[in-house]
């Protein structure tokens, strides 16, 4: 990839476009990815890990996939609640392209994938779903975050996977110290050196003692 990184915005590297096959939702699928984006080659690791541990989603409503990549999170929230709207959320243009190949392909017209701006400002979201950017760097992952959290509806949860070794448990000691009384996050799971982290913006009242730890 040269010096391109999966969260560069406009990739110089080949887009080297390529078909794979993998099992989203509990769905075998052949997806469309491309050089210069996140895991072009199959479902990440740390994807796996959040898909094994996160809940059922809602029934509807407007769902958050930050940092979508070419989409398996999006892919897999559309299937699984079609009639929920899901933003597909990334800064690298190709990533959005490759989201909205695979959407139009598999026929989800369930699915928005745009740039951060691009989403309406009155949008609120019953869950995120996210794989974030680590090595976007701590400064830029905690501006995300504080952007796109506090747009969550009242007692509802964002699901976060990172890996151990890249901070996981120092971005949860930093999401309960950043936000305020209304919000809580815990480690709901932890696998092949993953943590998923579960931050809940409860509602009045509250749905569960907050803890900031």
């Amino acid at each position: 990839m040269g010096s391109d990184h999966y969260f560069t915005a406009a990739p110089a590297s080949a887009e080297n476009l390529r078909t794979i096959k993998v099992t989203l939702a509990g769905r075998e699928l052949e997806v469309t990815t491309a050089g210069g984006v996140f895991s072009p080659d199959r479902v990440d690791a740390g994807t796996a890990v959040l898909f094994a541990s996160m809940p059922p989603l809602p029934p509807g409503g407007n769902f958050l996939d930050l940092g979508s990549g070419w989409g398996p999170i999006s892919i897999t929230m559309a299937l699984a609640s079609p009639h929920a709207t899901v933003w597909a959320v990334d800064v690298n243009e190709r990533a959005l392209d490759l989201v909205r190949r695979n959407a139009e392909a598999l026929g989800l017209e369930n699915i928005n994938a745009v740039l951060p701006d691009d989403v309406p400002d009155d949008v609120m979201f019953r869950t995120i779903r996210s794989n974030p950017p680590i090595r976007v760097g701590k400064n830029v992952l905690h501006d995300m975050l504080l952007r796109w959290i506090p747009r969550l509806d009242e007692h509802s949860d964002a699901w976060l996977v990172v890996q151990r070794n890249l901070g996981a448990d120092s971005l949860q000691r930093w999401i309960g110290a950043s936000f305020p009384p209304g919000y809580s996050v815990f480690r709901t799971a932890t696998g092949k050196g993953y943590r998923v982290l579960k931050v809940r913006k409860h509602g009045t009242p509250q749905t569960m003692p907050i803890d900031i730890a």
